[in-house]
Order: C-alpha cells, then structure tokens, then sequence
C-alpha cells in the first residue's frame, strides 16, 4: 500500500490511497480540489481522473470536498462521508452513488479496508480514517482540535501516519486574525497546534512507523521549520525525516 498527498492546506485538501498488485485500488481521501486541478496534480503522479475508484470525505468544509459531485457524477464512482457530512453539503444528488459512513463501520472496498472514527471538529458529524491493505496501516487525521482516547486507539499501530500540524500557538495569538477565528482555530474543535501534533507523534511512535506526513499546515500561523522543529524533537529523529504535505504539491508517493 502507499499513499500520496495531492495537496493540503486550506485551499485544498486530497490524499490518494492505492493497494493492491497488477490492478491497484485507489481511494481518493477527501476532493478540496477544482476538477481541472485534481486531474493536474493527477496527471503528475501519471494517473488520470479514470484510475480513482472511489471517494472518501471527512467531513463538509470547502477545502475537502471541492469537486467531489462533479468528479462522483463525471467518473461513475462511489462517494462515502457520514449522514451529517451529507446533511451539511445541503443534500445534493449523488446519483445512487453516495455510500453511507460511520463511526467505527469498517468499509471493505476489496484489498483495501477503511475505518473510519469520530473526531473533534467543528462540522456536522466529522469522520478521519485509517486504512490497511491486510499487511500495512495507513492513518488520516487532518482536522481535529483534540486527540480523545478514541483518536489515539484507532491510531495505534500505523506505519504511516498523516497528521495535521496546522498552526503555531504563538504565532496563531499574534496574527491578524480577529479573536473569535483564534479562538476557533486553536479550541478544542478546530486544528492541532505543533505542539498538540507532536504529543500526539509521540505517544503513536513505534519501531514500525515509517512515515510521518505533517499535513494541513496554515500559511498563515505557521513555518515548516517550526513543524519540523517540534515533530523531530517528539520523535527524537532529524527534521529532514518529517515529510511536510505542500499545499499546491502535496508530497511524493509513500509507502506505507
């Protein structure tokens, strides 16, 4: 199994998950771009808009689901989020192809197996995921306030890990935004800090993580040398070995 960011920021967020052997499947996490640009940022990896097989959503936020009607209608492909997700997205016609997801309902898509779980933020009904390919385990926290118990459990174990570290407390409190957006982006509900990313690295970190992916950064409230900083100093490893998801690039393939 590996996986590949195709961008992450709050300008857009998709991640491509593939496993499988000489016919890969290929989950695209999350659609938070235009069509046009997804099929760019595809075509990169040498992949066209026809190799996606289904869509997973996280929850109804702009940066995250984007395209994924048009995509959805366009390619006859599966599109998986939670009732409230679709509740929040104003219930649009999916065309039969909207699949049902939930807190701790794994969904087996043949070689591939997601579970997705309940996460603190502030949408609908918010689901991140792992997925494993029966050898590997691959998980996708991108938007969250908090680690919970339940976060942390369903966590344990990966050999990859994508993981928000979105902002800089210090420079999130100094920055031009108005109080209630701080409040809302650094509260319990809305992104993980560096430092909250980095207890959480350490507390997951493993003799079998090979991959840790710092995603969802903010242009704003953030540097990556200070998401290096804090992530290599919780992992006791050097910063170049922290992969930071580039908002218009993502990242390289990975293997999980």
């Amino acid at each position: 199994m590996r996986f590949k960011s195709l961008g992450s920021g709050s300008k857009g967020n998709a991640t491509l998950v593939e496993a499988g052997g000489l016919i890969p499947f290929r989950l695209l996490v999350d659609c938070g771009l235009g069509i046009r640009q997804l099929a760019l940022r595809l075509a990169e990896a040498g992949l066209q808009l026809d190799d996606i097989d289904a869509v997973f959503i996280t929850h109804e936020h702009g940066d995250h689901v984007g395209c994924v009607r048009a995509l959805a209608l366009r390619q006859r492909i599966p599109v998986w989020m939670s009732r409230g997700t679709f509740a929040a997205m104003g219930m649009p016609d999916f065309d039969g192809l909207l699949r049902s997801a939930a807190d701790g309902q794994a969904i087996d898509l043949g070689g591939l197996e997601v579970m997705p779980f309940t996460v603190p933020h502030d949408a609908r009904e918010p689901l991140q995921l792992s997925c494993t390919d029966g050898s590997a385990k691959l998980g996708i926290v991108t938007d969250l306030g908090h680690a919970t118990p339940q976060v942390m459990g369903h966590l344990q174990s990966c050999h990859a890990l994508l993981l928000e570290s979105n902002h800089d407390t210090e420079l999130l409190n100094q920055s031009a935004y108005p109080p209630f957006l701080k409040r809302r982006v650094g509260g319990d509900f809305g992104h993980l800090s560096n430092a909250a990313a980095a207890g959480m690295a350490s507390a997951l970190m493993h003799g079998g993580l090979r991959h840790l992916v710092a995603a969802h950064l903010s242009a704003q409230n953030n540097r990556p040398e200070l998401v290096r900083q804090a992530l290599s100093a919780a992992l006791g490893c050097h910063g170049s070995e922290i992969v930071l998801a580039d908002a218009s690039s993502g990242t390289p393939w990975l293997q999980a």
